[in-house]
Parts: structure tokens; sequence; C-alpha cells
């Protein structure tokens, strides 16, 4: 008995030992639900420095978080100390309304986006016209929020959280760009994407230079979790997909990583699914069409909101 006692201890302390990341889902969807849009926390483990992922939900996802137990410390503490920086993956209102509703009460902070993105938010939502201007650019800015630039070349430190992210350019339509991020804390990693089109449908090459990136680490088992967005069922037509996923489009992208990565490494490999739409039955419908086609054996993991991950 004792023999099993001390087994299942350094079992367990290896599990914990072997989590580097927590994640908290403020938001899941794709759309309609105001309170329950994309937005991820992330942080080393156990430490409560977060990088928003997204800022579709803030405020309420919080909420959610501490009802859940997540949190056990106000709304106010868990927006003003918790949550350290932002990085908005494109302009949609979706994985940015959160930021821009919640900020005459947040804290000083910084704002990461690629180029493309931060013309965005500087030309079309902090002009006072439509919102106090809290970053420091632009047409009486406050400076709450400072603007800071991602490229795609190397990694930028996340003050306060232990984190270094490096932008990826991706394809939500072809005239309009979004973007993913990938996060290190001690080589270990996690990969976010932003909303994208398959490369085949928006004509582009974005996910196969994506792919090519993180190969490496999946053959390490340095990438501890990729979160990316399935919004429609199979059924939506490819023209009427706006620069999104569906479950046949993943397994196609997919199917693209596993010939770099070995379909080995990728067997049991964690995906996070994001951006379901919610309309009708639809969240269902992806997941019932994920799991029954998946041949690379993926490890699909459907985020509740409020619930924390850890990786």
């Amino acid at each position: 008995m004792k023999k099993y006692i001390v087994f299942a201890i350094v079992f367990f302390s290896l599990m914990m030992e072997s989590q580097t990341f927590d994640i908290v889902p403020l938001g899941i969807y794709g759309g309609e639900e105001e309170d329950n849009l994309s937005s991820y926390l992330i942080s080393k483990h156990n430490a409560n420095q977060f990088l928003a992922l997204d800022a579709g939900t803030i405020n309420a996802g919080i909420k959610k978080s501490i009802e859940k137990g997540t949190f056990s410390v106000s709304r106010d503490v868990v927006l003003k100390d918790y949550i350290k920086a932002y990085f908005i993956s494109h302009g949609h209102l979706d994985h940015i309304s959160g930021l821009i509703i919640n900020s005459p009460a947040d804290s000083k902070k910084n704002i990461y986006a690629i180029t493309f993105v931060q013309d965005i938010i500087k030309k079309h939502y902090f002009i006072n016209d439509t919102w106090a201007n809290f970053t420091d650019e632009g047409v009486a800015p406050i400076g709450k929020y400072t603007l800071k630039n991602l490229d795609t070349q190397s990694y930028t430190e996340i003050p306060e959280t232990g984190l270094k992210i490096k932008a990826f350019e991706l394809s939500h339509t072809k005239d309009y760009k979004s973007s993913a991020v990938l996060v290190n804390h001690n080589n270990q990693y996690v990969l976010y994407l932003g909303d994208t089109g398959a490369d085949r449908i928006e004509e582009s090459k974005d996910l196969e230079i994506l792919w090519k990136s993180i190969a490496e680490l999946i053959k390490k088992n340095s990438l501890k979790a990729i979160l990316i967005e399935v919004s429609f069922p199979n059924n939506q037509p490819e023209k009427f997909l706006f620069g999104h996923l569906t479950p046949n489009l993943l397994n196609e992208e997919f199917s693209k990583l596993a010939k770099l990565a070995s379909k080995e490494k990728m067997k049991n490999f964690k995906v996070i699914v994001t951006h379901r739409k919610p309309t009708g039955n639809n969240p269902e419908i992806i997941k019932k069409e994920l799991l029954q086609n998946n041949s690379l054996e993926l490890n699909y993991i459907f985020p509740v909101q409020g619930e924390k991950l850890s990786f």
C-alpha cells in the first residue's frame, strides 16, 4: 500500500511540475452572445499575471470565473491587477469590444497588435467620436493604454508576466488581416490564432508559414496546445465562410501540419476549439463533427467560460 501511495504522490508531483501555463476563458463564442465573446487569459502556471488573448468579453467573463471559483478576488482586482496586457488579433468587435467598454475602469497597460490591427484601433475605435481615446496616440489621448507594435521576426517580452510572444499574420478574408501569437515561457509554448480562413480558400500561405514555424516545437514536445477557431459546421458553403474554418477545413490544415511534425507527434495533441458561432445548435454540431472525423487522434478541448485550463 505504501508503494502505491508513494507512486501516486510522485506521479501527481510530476504532473504538477509539467504544467507551464494557465488559461482562463473569459469568452468562447464568435458572435451574438455579447457576454461570452472571444477572450482567453494566459499566465505562467499559478501566477495570476495574465496576458489577455483578445478581449471580446472581459467583465462578464471575470464575473463567471469568480462564480466558478477560478478567481477568489473581486472583479476589480482581476481587471486592474491580474490582467497585465492585451493582445488583439484583429479589429472585429467580437475580439475587442470588452476592452473598449471596460477601458474607463481599467488600469494602465499595454495593447499589443500587428500594424494592420493597430491602425484599426487608432482610426475607428479610440477616436472620441465612437469612444474616448484611452490610448497614447491620436486626438486628445488619455494615455491609459500604450499601443505596442508586434513584428513577425522576433519575440516581444510582456512585462510582469514572464511571457514572450511572437506574431504571425493570418488571412481573415483576402484583404483583411488577422494574426496569431506564439506564447513562450521557459521554452514551452502555446499557440493562439485569431480568426483565420484556410490557405486554399484564402489563396494564402499564411497557415503554411505558421505550420512550418511550429512543427519543430511539436516534435520536441514543447508546444503544449493550440487555440484555433472553428466557426461553422461542415454544411456552411465555402463562399460564405468569410475567413473562417469548418471541421473539414481544420482537418485539411492539420493534415498539412502532421506531415511536417509527424502524425505520431500529433496523436493526443491538445487543440482548444475557439470561436464557434452560437447560432442554433452550431456549437454541438461542430463538436460532433470534429470528434467523429478525428483521424489524427487529436485531443480536442471545448472550453467553458470561466473554467481554468492548465497545461
